[in-house]
């Protein structure tokens, strides 16, 4: 059995999907030879022949997702159906199963990744508010229709704060980066739940009055059912290293500045906040992620 396999849903042609996988092989130390499988809508004949190869050479093993049409056009669906199905996958062959957004970059080993014996979901927060719920003001209508469709009781919520503006919210946790042990169930609860939920007519207000409602129902049914699947002693929250979002550092707090880029362990970025190497200077980093970056980076 493999200690972990890292799963991510893709569209196999972008930048970021080479980055994230050359960067575990990379910097994945110990953990850098586990199974790598990338889930995406495409069938192989519409994926260009060179990428094939680059990824076979990594030995990543690719899978067609057979999604409905008419859910297909939510976003992000095909990010939690391809989490159920390496879940229903990765049963029997591996402990770990860590499941991440495609626009990672490893810089160190994961150790935590291997969670320890008792704890069954490892988790991030959010990086900011967006449409999070303040824990210090009253819940709102979205919210607590989230709590209600994800049979969440008050008694479960705790305090969470966010990755990189500080804000205590109550549970908002990243949807592109976790850890589970497939057997539990956790994903495949997860897209029960959004399937479920998602085009309910009571969400269509918020749909219409903001699009980020839209855009992240997917991770809010998330942190709903993750209240309502585990007990409190079954998770952990990764530490702040773990999926540091470098295109939000101008906009943190001192206290939320790693001093060094290669401290951290994983890093979140956006490609077209990222034009060139020039960029990461506001963060110092050194060798040998410098030049690893320089080469694909321009």
């Amino acid at each position: 059995m493999n200690e972990l396999i890292y799963a991510f849903s893709s569209s196999v042609t972008d930048t970021e999907t080479m980055l994230l996988v050359e960067s575990i092989r990379m910097f994945g130390g110990s953990l850098s030879n586990c199974p790598i499988w990338l889930f995406t809508m495409k069938n192989k004949d519409e994926i260009p022949k060179d990428i094939l190869v680059k990824l076979g050479k990594l030995s990543v093993k690719i899978f067609t997702l057979d999604l409905e049409p008419e859910i297909a056009r939510f976003p992000f669906v095909g990010h939690v159906y391809a989490a159920k199905k390496a879940e229903e996958m990765a049963i029997n062959k591996s402990k770990f199963l860590v499941y991440l957004g495609t626009n990672i970059i490893f810089v160190k080993e994961p150790k935590l990744f291997l969670l320890e014996e008792g704890r069954n979901l490892g988790y991030r927060p959010v990086h900011h508010i967006l449409i999070g719920s303040k824990f210090d003001q009253p819940l709102d209508k979205f919210w607590r229709l989230i709590y209600e469709k994800t049979e969440v009781t008050e008694d479960m919520l705790f305090p969470m704060q966010t990755h990189v503006d500080g804000n205590i919210l109550r549970p908002y946790i990243n949807s592109g980066y976790l850890v589970v042990r497939p057997e539990r169930g956790f994903f495949r609860e997860w897209w029960r739940n959004y399937k479920l939920h998602y085009n309910d007519s009571e969400f269509e207000e918020f749909y219409n009055k903001d699009d980020l409602y839209l855009t992240f129902i997917h991770q809010a049914i998330l942190s709903g059912v993750f209240l309502s699947f585990f007990k409190r002693e079954e998770i952990i929250e990764l530490p702040f290293e773990y999926n540091y979002p470098i295109n939000l550092y101008l906009e943190a707090s001192e206290n939320f500045k790693p001093k060094r880029l290669n401290q951290l362990v994983t890093i979140r970025y956006y490609l077209e906040k990222i034009k060139s190497l020039d960029d990461f200077k506001q963060i110092p980093f050194e060798e040998p992620l410098r030049s690893w970056l320089s080469k694909r980076i321009h």
